[in-house]
């Protein structure tokens, strides 16, 4: 077994230090080889380490300025340290250099939504969606962001897609629970789905607030 794969099985053990230092031989071994410079990164990045994470995917792109998955790992760091504009670039270039997977394509829309551009997401947060449909948790960031864009009926799509699928999804009843009370007179429905929201997950405390709010408003 050579040092990368050493490395790999060890990190997925929990087994840092033995990570680290199969890794660090992997890059010893081919220094001009950004796969070990990668794996150390994302092994300090686990840790951690940001300092040092960072150091080796800036060292794997220096190598590589195709290398995907070090612009994603560094994305990823930038993104944990909330440097969400930075962020949004490098998920941009992992795409361009070919990661058409729907992980890079829901962090770029996050880090742009996270920066102030909603709009500029929601592209990239359907490309995200139409890659894994499967996803809940895409499908309901989906479903969120339509509904912020005030595209009522896409929203309900996605938040109706997710309790088909899971119907004790707690977020997607709170959600599809707001949107009712927002968009729609459907006062009943919405009521339904917030009280669902605080019977499967009882500290979600602004679910019962809303319900609340509404039980208020009819009795005024």
């Amino acid at each position: 077994m050579e040092h990368n794969e050493i490395g790999i099985k060890a990190l997925q053990e929990g087994n840092f230090e033995k990570a680290i230092e199969a890794f660090m031989k992997a890059a010893e071994e081919e220094p001009e080889n950004p796969v070990g410079y990668i794996n150390l990164g994302n092994v300090f990045a686990s840790a951690g380490d940001t300092e040092r994470a960072e150091r080796f995917f800036q060292k794997a792109i220096t190598l590589d300025e195709k290398a995907g998955s070090a612009f994603y790992g560094l994305a990823n760091l930038y993104f944990s340290n909330e440097r969400y504009e930075e962020a949004a670039k490098l998920y941009e270039k992992a795409i361009r250099t070919g990661l058409d997977e729907a992980d890079a394509y829901f962090m770029l829309a996050k880090s742009l939504k996270q920066s102030g551009s909603a709009k500029l997401a929601l592209p990239y947060m359907q490309r995200a969606a139409e890659l894994a449909p499967e996803d809940l948790e895409i499908r309901l960031a989906y479903g969120i962001l339509l509904a912020e864009m005030e595209l009522f009926k896409e929203a309900d799509q996605e938040f109706t897609f997710i309790l088909q699928n899971d119907q004790e999804h707690a977020d997607a009843h709170y959600n599809m629970g707001v949107l009712y009370a927002v968009s729609t007179d459907r006062k009943d429905d919405a009521l339904h789905h917030l009280e669902r929201a605080f019977t499967i997950e009882p500290e979600h405390t602004q679910a019962r607030y809303i319900f609340d709010m509404i039980k208020l408003g009819d009795q005024s």
